[in-house]
């Protein structure tokens, strides 16, 4: 029971008989009323409802001071939700928003009585309202994890996704992920999802007072990938077995895979078999039939699941299938032509994918058509694709029967069927008779002739060659052109004019040129009027155009001339119209509604000689209301060396 007349120094004194020894203490006896200056009570507490929160209360006091609680005026008992702890503070569970108020601790001791308040806020609870959910979606999909939540309006909301334990930066990924939604929305938007993207996502909600955190598991489903280890295990002529290792389903399981092979004469990858997924197991074996003998051969396989085809194994090794005797035949059998007492055959080459063997030839086979024993000649050649036969005693153009077969170092092959070719032929034996030339213009003659009605022995005719030249030592070398068998008439264009040219006639077939026909000459005719028609005159009326121009005189190594041609058009690319007369004047009955591009040029025997000068009649309705006829003239004068041109309008006026 101490008092305030207890303070003072006190000793203590321990002695025996051979010593005193001494110890000092001092005692000061405190008496002070509660005071809270040094640690006063929390001005503001917030808590969120639901939530609990402790309110402390220390002041100093001496003696230690009774502690009293009051929210507002009302006394605070304890309850399950309100606890009063040994040191004085005030613990409150389950808080709701009716606890939010002025909390005061009132601190009493013998000396005095001391209080002090402070705030309590109660905020409403985040929660996440929806949650990302689980999803199974196929590579190359866009989708959407939502994560939305409820809040106290009055704080903040801060939201960050990861992505297997990773935060992700959105600044850095943002190819594929994005977060959409302001304020109480914080979706993760994933754009062309990959294989790569399966695994838990967490959406984290953080406030000042609280966090929040909501988890999602996406499984990324794609095609599967490729198979491994692909292996030809044996081979033969034809088959070949191959066993491979499943690669990675990208979650969802093989359903069928596909075998492709190639050869070095492959433009790409064929498919050649299907195999089911086996159940249970990871490797797997199949048998390719239907293969080429003695061809490299190299093997890919391709998954496919549900939910397409994945990328396809690496190849196999090249390896070549077995030889055997070959199996198909040449095709394209013919053959034909050649010089007399030769039997040329020719064949279209068996490709080397079906060869099927080393030492690879050619067995052909012939006899003339009726007889029974057949003459046979091996070509050890893989690229031949001709045989020639001669023989004295063929004659020309006998018929024969021909087969060609094939054969390797496993034996002989297949043969084709029967064609018939010819022996070679003898020249035309016989010239053509009848021959004649006739001159159509400066630069044109006509060569015809009589054609030859051949037989075996006088050979046969496949066409005509005209031969023909001119008499100037200077051109030695002939012109030659070859026609049909059924025409007997040539026209010979690009000669010379006022020229005598020698033609001549020679039948042709494949084994050459026949004797020629005897030479006949003819003389091109003189060259076409040099001169153009000038000083043209015309004149428009409502119904047509009257045209008048100067007779052309020739000089005397021109043709004559026999007339004139007047070609009229309505522009530069429309189709042109000629009108022809023997006089020096013409009318042309045309419309009106376009202009008019007239030219005339001189007719001959030689051919058409020179034009005269575009001129242009325009159309009535560009040409003055007031006129009803429109002449002009223009007029070439030569006169010491001037021309002179003139041109006259006349209009008649009322």
């Amino acid at each position: 029971m101490l008092n305030m007349s207890d303070s003072g120094l006190y000793q203590c004194v321990a002695e025996n008989k051979y010593d005193t020894i001494y110890a000092n203490a001092e005692l000061r006896v405190i008496a002070a009323a509660p005071d809270f200056s040094k640690n006063p009570v929390k001005k503001m507490s917030v808590v969120q409802v639901g939530g609990e929160v402790t309110i402390g209360c220390k002041p100093s006091a001496s003696p230690r001071a009774v502690i009293n609680w009051r929210k507002g005026s009302e006394v605070l008992r304890q309850n399950k939700r309100v606890i009063l702890l040994e040191d004085g503070s005030l613990r409150l569970y389950n808080i709701t928003k009716s606890d939010a108020g002025m909390y005061t601790c009132i601190a009493t001791n013998q000396f005095g009585v001391a209080r002090n308040s402070g705030n309590l806020i109660v905020k409403e609870r985040t929660v996440i309202a929806m949650p990302p959910s689980n999803m199974d979606v196929t590579v190359g999909e866009s989708i959407v994890l939502p994560c939305q939540v409820s809040h106290d309006p009055s704080i903040d909301v801060v939201f960050t996704w990861s992505f297997n334990g990773h935060t992700i930066d959105f600044s850095r990924q943002m190819h594929h992920f994005e977060r959409i939604g302001r304020e109480s929305v914080g979706d993760l938007m994933i754009r062309n999802i990959q294989l790569h993207h399966s695994g838990k996502y967490v959406c984290m909600v953080q406030t000042t007072l609280d966090s929040q955190s909501a988890t999602a598991e996406i499984i990324v489903r794609g095609p599967p990938g490729p198979p491994e280890d692909v292996k030809v295990e044996h081979v033969s002529s034809t088959t070949a077995v191959l066993s491979w290792k499943s690669g990675i389903d990208n979650n969802s399981p093989v359903q069928i895979y596909s075998i492709q092979m190639r050869t070095p004469f492959s433009v790409g990858w064929q498919a050649v078999a299907t195999v089911p997924e086996v159940i249970n197991g990871r490797t797997h074996k199949a048998t390719v039939v239907d293969l080429s003998p003695w061809v490299e051969y190299e093997f890919r396989v391709v998954a496919t699941n549900s939910v397409g085809t994945g990328e396809p194994s690496r190849p196999s090794a090249l390896l070549k299938t077995k030889a055997a005797v070959p199996a198909v035949a040449p095709t394209n059998i013919s053959g034909g032509g050649g010089s007399r007492s030769e039997l040329v055959i020719t064949w279209e080459p068996v490709p080397e994918e079906l060869q099927n063997g080393e030492g690879f030839g050619y067995t052909v086979m012939f006899r003339p058509l009726g007889a029974t024993t057949w003459t046979k000649a091996v070509v050890a050649s893989v690229e031949a694709s001709k045989y020639v036969y001669r023989n004295e005693s063929i004659t020309p153009l006998c018929p024969f029967e021909v087969k060609v077969g094939v054969y390797n170092n496993e034996g002989g092959g297949t043969l084709s069927s029967i064609s018939i070719v010819y022996s070679g032929e003898d020249e035309p034996q016989i010239a053509p008779a009848g021959t004649s030339a006739l001159s159509i213009s400066a630069a044109e003659v006509e060569v015809s002739w009589q054609p030859i009605a051949w037989n075996r022995h006088t050979g046969r005719v496949l066409g005509y060659e005209v031969l023909y030249w001119t008499d100037d030592p200077k051109e030695s070398t002939a012109g030659k052109v070859r026609v049909n068998a059924n025409v007997t008439a040539r026209n010979i264009t690009g000669l010379k004019a006022n020229t005598v040219y020698f033609a001549t006639v020679r039948a042709y077939n494949t084994a050459g040129t026949g004797p020629s026909s005897t030479p006949v000459n003819v003389t091109t005719k003189k060259s076409p009027p040099s001169q153009p028609p000038v000083n043209i005159a015309w004149k428009l009326t409502n119904s047509k155009i009257c045209l008048n121009w100067e007779h052309v005189k020739t000089m005397e190594n021109e043709s004559e001339v026999l007339g004139y041609k007047i070609l009229y058009r309505q522009n530069k690319h429309s189709k042109t119209h000629i009108l022809e007369t023997s006089n020096t004047s013409a009318e042309l009955l045309v419309p009106f509604e376009e202009d008019y591009l007239i030219e005339i040029r001189t007719v001959s025997d030689g051919g058409d000689g020179s034009s005269s000068e575009e001129i242009r009649i325009p159309k009535i309705s560009s040409l003055s209301s007031g006129a009803i006829k429109l002449s002009q003239r223009v007029n070439h004068i030569l006169t010491s060396g001037i021309l002179i041109l003139s041109s006259v309008l006349m209009y008649p006026f009322p």
